[in-house]
């Protein structure tokens, strides 16, 4: 194949997600909310919870790579390289890239890395992977998103405007090269603006003290997630329409075009009045939020999976996955399936 001309295409897709569900009214018994609260703000009803022993970041990753690699037709071995979205890594290192090579039993020394964006992180990590199989490096590249955020919230009234909304799970997707011209990942978009950091952050432990230890210890609330939700609100609706729309310019379609968006599942809310300024009829955006919450670098892949598994995506349709996050980060791809 000429690669100059190639392009990476989305083989198999696989998910994820513990068999703990934590339901808006199980929350109640932990903190002072109720399911209207939660429903009003977020969308969210239920989310899945890791079972300690059982669930790890690597291996729910695992999980939703089998499910990925069988609907490719191929097997551990065949994966060339490996790219791992995630913000909880099992380990402060090394990254769960190295472990997921580990859980599938891969022995050969292939590539491994984890990247962290954060909820942008699965379509970062896919337009990572998309470069590696469009300049003929590798042919057989698995792109995974994987999140235990249960584990690190702060499950109180004094955290609940943060911990309702968050939950684990895992997907993952095998890139291949495309056989069909015009066919697969037609571009990637990726940006950020870092002047915005703080505003949706968890600051601790970080690296720059001299016993961050010792700190750790005596400010243990700076190891919560902090949320400035307004001005993620804000900055999401603007950014979500405007990467979507650089996507359909660069390839020369309308958002009407769009048989199917793929948005991170951040709040339904962005997700309404995203669907409402791009103009698309409810068949044409897809929302789980209300079954698994925010698991932010797993939250596109589970919702592809989801979609492609209930015939909501069928060949030939044009497939546009979105995300905004923490960073602030933004990015979108759009796909010909």
């Amino acid at each position: 194949m000429n690669n100059t001309l190639r392009h990476s295409e989305i083989a198999g897709v696989g998910h994820y997600v513990p068999e703990r569900v934590v339901t808006n009214a199980d929350l109640t018994t932990l903190m002072d909310t109720t399911d209207e609260w939660i429903q009003e703000r977020t969308g969210i009803r239920e989310r899945r919870w890791f079972e300690e022993g059982k669930d790890t970041t690597a291996n729910m990753a695992a999980n939703a790579a089998r499910k990925a690699l069988e609907m490719a037709g191929l097997t551990p071995d065949d994966v060339q390289m490996i790219v791992f979205a995630t913000l909880s890594p099992d380990y402060f290192f090394p990254g769960s890239g190295v472990l997921l090579q580990r859980e599938l039993g891969i022995k050969d020394p292939i590539p491994a890395f984890d990247v962290r964006n954060q909820c942008s992180g699965f379509v970062y990590a896919l337009s990572m992977a998309d470069q590696f199989v469009k300049t003929g490096m590798y042919d057989t590249v698995l792109v995974v998103g994987s999140e235990i955020h249960s584990s690190g919230l702060d499950i109180s009234t004094r955290g609940r405007g943060v911990s309702v909304i968050f939950g684990d799970g895992a997907g993952a997707v095998v890139l291949r090269p495309s056989t069909r011209e015009g066919h697969g990942i037609l571009s990637t978009h990726l940006h950020s603006q870092g002047e915005h950091a703080e505003e949706l952050i968890v600051k601790e432990p970080g690296s720059n003290r001299n016993n961050r230890v010792e700190y750790v210890m005596a400010n243990e609330l700076d190891m919560y997630p902090y949320m400035n939700g307004q001005n993620v609100f804000k900055h999401a609706v603007v950014r979500f329409p405007q990467v979507i729309r650089e996507a359909l310019d660069q390839n020369g379609y309308e958002s009407k075009d769009i048989d199917m968006l793929i948005p991170h599942q951040a709040n339904l809310r962005i997700t309404q009045y995203v669907q409402q300024k791009m103009g698309l009829t409810d068949d044409k955006i897809f929302s789980n939020i209300q079954r698994y919450g925010n698991t932010t670098a797993a939250s596109v892949p589970i919702a592809l999976s989801e979609a492609v598994q209930e015939g909501r995506i069928k060949r030939g349709d044009l497939v546009c996955l979105a995300a905004f996050g923490s960073g602030f980060t933004w990015a979108s791809a759009l796909i010909k399936w």
